[in-house]
């Protein structure tokens, strides 16, 4: 048999969908960019602040992911059936726990911002500059909450573009924005790290509207009236949490990992905090194709299983193995030579840059890892059936294996922040070997009686 299959349908599936979502996820981490660099180049504190800030919003964003992957799986394997009326249903179960996830998360950070800042840092001045920030951006939760599901739904249906259209405007609004407010441009009072909370909220209410607007009067293919997002359909909601509930829980438990991991960092001072913001923005930026690919393939691998051609799931997941490894090795030699670029952007201290540099050139190891493990446990796997696989994987590795040994590096062998970041990210070449067997021992293949 071919490593690689012959069908060019198949090619052109995959590939459309993984750089549609890529350049969309491309312009999304963009305006984490901006952020990054407009509050980078007014203070230290407030970038320290806005980064910390934003483990919060990762939060969260992994919590309404989980809930969109749910509703992907369940909505590309209906596509594939002629079920539209269960993608209705499914994105309707989504929104319904989006919403009530970013309520919850929106008051416990509008009501004690300080408490949950200080899990991170003890640093007083970082900390008050993120509070300003966080009691204005948790307001942007609903309405992150409600784009992200209602893009799922169109996502699973292999509708893509409108997402690239919501995150070019939201990019331009929050650039501006950001410009005028932060620095008190063109009349504008200077708001400091205030301003830039109050553009990414500007930007996140329009994009809300552009996708309501397009799901309103553009989309052909699911026709969704919005009261259908009101009605609860009882058998798929047990049939979405038996399916769902590991990927949310997967989620949760790796969002706080990830601010585990930043309260870690936060504790070796502020150089290592804006050391530690500047590389994985960086490196959520070069790495929008590898997660764009586990997207696409969620939507291919269901929809091919949804049409009933069990024949093909093994030849598409041998095949996405190998694209998967391609993806990683071009990433990897984009991060290490963009990496001294980007540093020039930045007005910090000259530890933090060194930091910095040093923290992307381990990145640009573990990124090969990233790139095949990722996609092919959370895209193959999940999409499969398999949903309680991942759950149990990323919560061995990171809670007995990850934090385990970073908290020692740092707070009993007083090892330095690089030595830290490695024990970090070691992670992601250690679950190569997890998935190369798991993928390819093809028992995730299962029907939605069996799921999860």
């Amino acid at each position: 048999m071919s490593l690689f299959v012959r069908e060019k349908p198949f090619y052109r599936a995959f590939i459309s969908l993984t750089l549609i979502i890529g350049l969309q996820n491309l312009i999304t981490f963009g305006v984490n960019l901006s952020d990054n660099l407009m509050i980078g180049g007014y203070s230290e504190a407030a970038l320290s602040g806005v980064a910390l800030a934003n483990q919060i919003q990762f939060l969260l964003q992994m919590l309404v992911m989980g809930t969109c992957e749910g509703v992907v799986i369940l909505s590309a394997r209906a596509w594939g059936a002629g079920q539209i009326q269960t993608v209705k249903q499914a994105a309707a179960i989504g929104m319904w726990i989006a919403m009530l996830l970013s309520v919850l998360m929106w008051a416990v950070v509008f009501f004690a911002p300080h408490a949950v800042l200080s899990v991170f840092t003890g640093d007083e001045a970082v900390i008050a500059e993120g509070a300003r920030y966080l009691r204005i951006i948790c307001f942007s939760y609903l309405f992150f909450a409600a784009t992200s599901i209602l893009l799922a739904m169109l996502r699973s249906v292999e509708t893509v573009k409108i997402g690239f259209v919501v995150s070019l405007s939201t990019l331009i609004i929050n650039i501006c924005l950001n410009y005028v407010l932060i620095y008190g441009k063109w009349g504008f009072p200077e708001l400091g790290i205030r301003g830039s909370a109050i553009a990414t909220l500007s930007a996140r209410m329009l994009e809300t509207l552009i996708v309501i607007g397009f799901v309103k009067r553009f989309d052909d293919k699911i026709l969704l009236r919005f009261r259908e997002l009101l009605r609860i359909n009882q058998p798929l909601l047990r049939q979405y949490l038996r399916i769902g509930s590991p990927i949310l829980m997967s989620n949760t438990i790796w969002g706080a990992a990830m601010a585990a991991q930043t309260a870690i960092l936060g504790h070796m001072g502020a150089a290592a905090i804006a050391a530690n913001s500047i590389a994985t923005t960086v490196f959520q930026i070069v790495t929008v194709i590898t997660y764009a690919s586990a997207s696409a393939t969620s939507v291919v691998i269901g929809k091919t299983i949804g049409q009933g051609r069990m024949e093909k799931v093994k030849p598409y997941a041998k095949t996405l193995q190998l694209l998967y490894v391609a993806i990683g090795l071009v990433t990897s030699v984009l991060l290490f030579v963009s990496k001294g670029y980007v540093l020039q952007f930045y007005s910090i201290s000259g530890e933090a840059k060194e930091l910095a540099l040093r923290f992307m050139t381990v990145l640009a190891v573990t990124v090969i890892g990233t790139a095949y493990q990722m996609p092919a446990l959370t895209g193959i796997v999940r999409s499969g059936g398999d949903t309680k696989f991942v759950l149990y994987n990323d919560t061995i590795f990171m809670w007995l294996v990850v934090l385990p040994s970073s908290a020692l590096a740092a707070f009993v062998w007083n090892l330095p922040p690089l030595a830290v970041f490695i024990c970090l990210k070691s992670d992601q070449i250690l679950k190569c070997f997890v998935a190369l067997v798991k993928v390819n021992r093809f028992r995730w293949i299962r029907s939605f009686e069996r799921a999860a």
